[in-house]
Order: C-alpha cells, then structure tokens, then sequence
C-alpha cells in the first residue's frame, strides 16, 4: 500500500514552519495516542502515520530528502535511501522522548521517589441555625492516612532509607524496543518510583503513612450559610514519599429550624394573630434567636403585613453588617364555633352592614376591579 504524503497526515502545507509542524503534531498526538485509545487499532495507525511523519519533517536534512524524493529518499534501494535511513535510525529515539516528555509529562524519576501530594478530604457537617447564626467551635474526628511517624514517611524501616532502582537507574521509566520504535514505559519493578524499599517499615509496610482518625479543632465563623465551605489547609490525607498533604473542606448544611427561615442575612418568620386583635391591636411577645421582644400590634393589621425588627438577623461573615427579623402577619379566621359565637358574629356583621362606612378597603377595591374587568369584556 502507498504511503500517505506526511504533509497530507499532519494536515499540512509544505510551506509549514518548523513550530506549525510541531504544533501539528502535538495535537495530533494527544487524540490518537495508544494510551488514550486503548484496543482501537484504526488510532494505533493512525498514530504510527503521525509519528513517522513528524520524524520526517521536523529534522531539517531527511525534510530536504524527502521534499526532494518523496517517500523514495529512505528507500535503500532507491536514490538517496541510505542518507535518509541513517538519519532515522539515528534520531528516532531522541525525537520521541522530547516531544512526549512535553505532551504527557516528564515522569522521571531522578533519583528520587516519586511524590505524589496527598488527596483532600470533604466533611460534611450538620449545624443548628443557631450555631450557624453566632458561630461556633466543635471538634471532628475523621479517618485519613498520616505521616509515619515510625519512619518519617519515607517507609523504609528505621537506620534504613530506599536504594536506586538497578532496573531502570533511578529514572522510574524503562525503554523497549517495538521494531522501529522505542517505547519509554513506567519501570515495572519499582513502578515509576526510581528507588526499592528493601527493608521496609513494619508499621507502615512500606507505604510511608498509616491509617489514623485525626482530631481535629474547627472554628465555625459567625455568619456561614448553608453550603459553605471551609478550607482547612494541610489536614488532609497524608503525600506519598515526603509530598505535602492535601486539605481538608467542611462543608456546612443547617437544620431546618421550627420558626425560622434564613434568606441572606435576613430572617423570616409566619407569625399568627386572630382577627379581634387585628382589627383592634394588641401587643404580642415574640421569640428571636437573642431573646424574647415586645412587637406591638396597631389596630386594623391586615393579613400580609411584615414587622421589620432590625438587627435581629444573622451577621455578614464578613464585616460588621447583621440582617434583620421579618415577622409576616397571618390572620386567622376562628373555627370550631358554638351557636353563641355564631350569633355574636352575624350580630356583628349586621351592625357592620348597617353602618355606611367601608370596613373592608380590600374586598371593596377588589369586587371594583372585578366589575371593570368584566365590563372591559
């Protein structure tokens, strides 16, 4: 089967620059990679396609050679073949290391065990409105993985310490030949590590942390809201081979309260009055999260009515402002009546329909507007 042209794989002209070409190339190689495209062997060739292509045209003289004799200039048997074979094999392994070491990162060891930082923790906690509303301190107990404190991390047993990796040299990745191919893969003996433990510490078994439930001290601030996070630097689990631990986030979640209803800084709640006492006033006491408080009810209170009690809310997490206690009116309509009530209120509501004046702004304007939306009808 004929070659494919190597600009026509790249998706390139041949007045391509040096970096249009490794541009080309690398973003090529991120969609196609074996890695990314495990058992698709339609990607597999399409990849060996790339990277026989970008061999080609990123090295000046087999560029030349090729532009010059096409495919026919790493032919050995055709002019120019040896040239271009030599420079091939010459530099295939080189190109292949920097270029992946850029698009898949540089995992080499150097000597070193690889570090790997440990993982943050999420812990959600279930907090009163109370303690949400004035802040709190309250104590945690979570399962993690911490430090060794047996052998400092390293796990390795004590008066030992890790020794290079005699399969791979320290680096953590080893190279195979595939045919024309050289592939750079994670050292199997020490898996990418770069070092053996061979003496290793008993309590960690190596690992270099051990499993503990950690105790921790958490100040709640006043003023944090339901799904707010709070970042606790540094306890969460344990890094790997001396790694910085990851954090730890509490995630906070409110009761609902029996009362109250928070919006912002803002505080609401359903307050009740039977009707005598909104028609004629009254004064009721009533319940806030820093005490009891007089409200005083003025006569003819209309059911919907908000009180604002200001400063009774919950203070902003950050600065000095506090929000305020909304007391939503609700009239209630008296039930279970006996004959006696009964008749006391149609006496009143005949002596009511006997005055002239209107006692009922409300249901007066709104059989008003009924009465033009029908005739505008």
């Amino acid at each position: 089967m004929a070659k494919k042209d190597y600009y026509e794989v790249l998706g390139l002209d041949r007045s391509a620059s040096s970096e249009e070409i490794r541009k080309a190339y690398r973003q090529l190689a991120r969609k196609y990679h074996p890695d990314k495209n495990a058992g698709d062997k339609t990607a597999e060739e399409r990849f060996k396609e790339m990277q026989e292509a970008y061999d080609t045209l990123s090295d000046e003289n087999k560029r030349a050679a090729y532009d010059q004799f096409g495919h026919n200039a790493f032919d050995p048997s055709s002019m120019g073949g040896a040239q271009g074979a030599h420079a091939f094999h010459g530099n295939f392994s080189d190109i292949f290391e920097n270029v992946f070491g850029d698009i898949f990162g540089d995992r080499q060891g150097g000597g070193g065990r690889a570090q790997q930082r440990g993982a943050d923790l999420r812990f959600a906690m279930t907090l009163d409105l109370e303690k949400v509303v004035f802040g709190t301190e309250t104590t945690l107990r979570i399962p993690t993985w911490v430090s060794c404190k047996e052998c400092q991390g390293s796990g390795a047993a004590k008066g030992t310490k890790p020794v290079t990796c005699s399969d791979c040299g320290g680096m953590g990745q080893v190279r195979m030949q595939r045919g024309l191919f050289t592939v750079q893969q994670t050292c199997p003996t020490c898996r990418g590590q770069g070092q053996k433990i061979t003496d290793p510490c008993s309590r960690c078994r190596g690992q270099g942390r051990v499993q503990e439930e950690k105790v921790l001290s958490v100040k709640i601030p006043a003023g944090v809201d339901n799904g707010d996070r709070i970042r606790l630097q540094g306890e969460g689990e344990a890094g790997l081979n001396g790694a910085p631990p990851g954090d730890l986030y509490v995630e906070i979640h409110v009761k609902p309260h029996p009362l109250f209803d928070r919006q912002g800084q803002d505080l609401h709640c359903q307050m009740p009055i039977h009707f005598t006492m909104a028609a004629l006033g009254g004064e009721l006491e009533i319940p806030t999260l820093q005490g009891k408080v007089k409200l005083k009810i003025p006569p003819e209170t209309q059911s919907g009515k908000i009180f604002r009690l200001r400063g009774k809310g919950v203070q902003a997490m950050r600065g000095q402002s506090v929000g305020d206690l909304l007391c939503h009116i609700a009239v209630e309509t008296p039930v279970n009546l006996s004959r006696e009530q009964k008749e006391l209120l149609e006496q009143f509501q005949t002596a009511l329909e006997a005055d002239k004046k209107n006692h009922s702004p409300q249901e007066r304007s709104w059989f008003e507007r009924v009465r033009a939306f029908f005739e505008g009808h």
